[in-house]
């Protein structure tokens, strides 16, 4: 059976039918990540969407620069975690997707996801819903990374997302707003009651 955070998250859209809901079960199976584990490689194609159950992923990619881990995003519970172009397009991805601890996710497959949808049409909202609200994260991202200085930025995430600040480690959080982890060391030392 299909893990009941998944069908909760899309009960929060979409009703399904009993029927509807056996149906959907079909289509996904479960993986677990040790952490270090690889959910996607850079140059790999993105065969699988992912739904994190529990856990916690980071997506990156290695600035060729300087060597440096880029972090994009992270993925944690009732999260999904895929490299989108990839999965579409079914063409090599640019970045890692990594298990920063144990991580349960359910996956399903480019050619199953084509299926679900023509099967039970009505999950179409709900793919879109999710797209809209990552396309909309995106986009405060860029306008944060654009216009707000870096103490800014950081409040920012904390607000937004934390859940997310609880979980990762605090040089990931860093590398994800482009600033150092002494920077964010100095924001908390600054900002602790005395």
């Amino acid at each position: 059976m299909v893990e009941n955070t998944l069908l909760k998250n899309i009960s929060k859209y979409i009703d399904l039918t009993q029927d509807e809901i056996l149906a959907f079960e079909r289509f996904w199976t479960e993986k677990t990540l040790e952490k270090g584990d690889y959910l996607l490689r850079n140059g790999d194609t993105c065969r699988y969407d992912s739904y994190v159950v529990s856990g916690a992923l980071k997506a990156f990619y290695i600035n060729a620069d300087n060597g440096n881990e880029e972090i994009l995003f992270f993925a944690i519970d009732d999260w999904w975690a895929s490299d989108l172009d990839s999965f579409s397009k079914q063409k090599p991805s640019i970045y890692n997707i990594q298990a920063i601890e144990r991580t349960t996710v359910l996956q399903i497959s480019h050619y199953s996801f084509q299926q679900l949808l023509a099967e039970l049409p009505r999950l179409e909202r709900y793919f879109r819903i999710i797209l809209e609200s990552y396309l909309g994260a995106l986009q405060k991202r860029i306008i944060y990374n654009n216009v707000q200085d870096a103490e800014s930025r950081y409040y920012a995430f904390l607000e937004n997302y934390p859940n997310i600040a609880s979980k990762v480690p605090q040089y990931l959080i860093a590398s994800y707003l482009g600033v150092s982890a002494e920077f964010i060391s100095r924001i908390k030392k600054k900002n602790k009651p005395s």
